[in-house]
């Protein structure tokens, strides 16, 4: 199983990355994020779904291992295959398409090309829990939020303020993600805003 690859972009096209690594070309289809993350590199490291049918083998990137984590966790909902997966990938951020399941935004789902109404719903359906309980993210992001004395401290201030940890673990990656020596008051102030 092929975890990453790291290497030089050859070419780069909002669908397809060539990446060299020791001499051979490797070609990778990509999200339209995963285009926006990478145009300004030269060298890379592109994380890979190997996607093996009987008549295809494709390679899928990403340039964060939360992106693939979430598209490991689309194409887990019957219906949804690894194109349109792609496709909500490049309609939405994964945070959008996170916020949009979460909040049981049907309309927002359906608005990517190729989701209709069943499959929205089915996506709602079947992920809204798995997302809650922080799933089809990094885990290496939720393990630093719970190794960290401060993110514990505030999740156990926004617990005494009524929130529920489910969603308190939801918004806390994010936070410390984007702040990462953040104070506990001003992650718990970035949280209610969230929340």
């Amino acid at each position: 199983m092929i975890d990453y690859i790291k290497g030089q972009i050859i070419e780069l096209t909002p669908t397809e990355l060539i990446l060299e690594n020791q001499g051979i070309g490797y070609s990778i289809l990509i999200s339209l994020q995963t285009y926006e993350a990478l145009q300004q590199q030269t060298q890379t490291v592109a994380y890979i779904h190997h996607y093996i049918r009987e008549d295809e083998e494709l390679y899928y990137g990403f340039a964060t291992r939360d992106e693939r984590e979430l598209f490991r966790l689309l194409i887990g909902v019957s219906g949804i295959g690894v194109a349109s997966a792609r496709m909500m990938l490049s309609s939405l951020t994964s945070d959008e398409i996170r916020q949009a399941i979460l909040a049981e935004d049907v309309n927002k789902i359906k608005s990517v090309k190729g989701i209709g109404l069943k499959s929205a719903q089915r996506l709602v359906l079947e992920l809204k829990d798995k997302i809650v309980k922080g799933a089809g993210c990094d885990s290496g992001t939720i393990f630093k939020v719970d190794s960290s004395a401060v993110a514990d401290e505030a999740t156990t201030a926004l617990v005494m303020l009524g929130f529920s940890k489910a969603n308190i673990t939801k918004v806390l990656p994010g936070i410390l993600r984007d702040h990462p020596k953040a104070k506990v008051e001003e992650i718990i102030k970035a949280a209610l805003k969230r929340l």
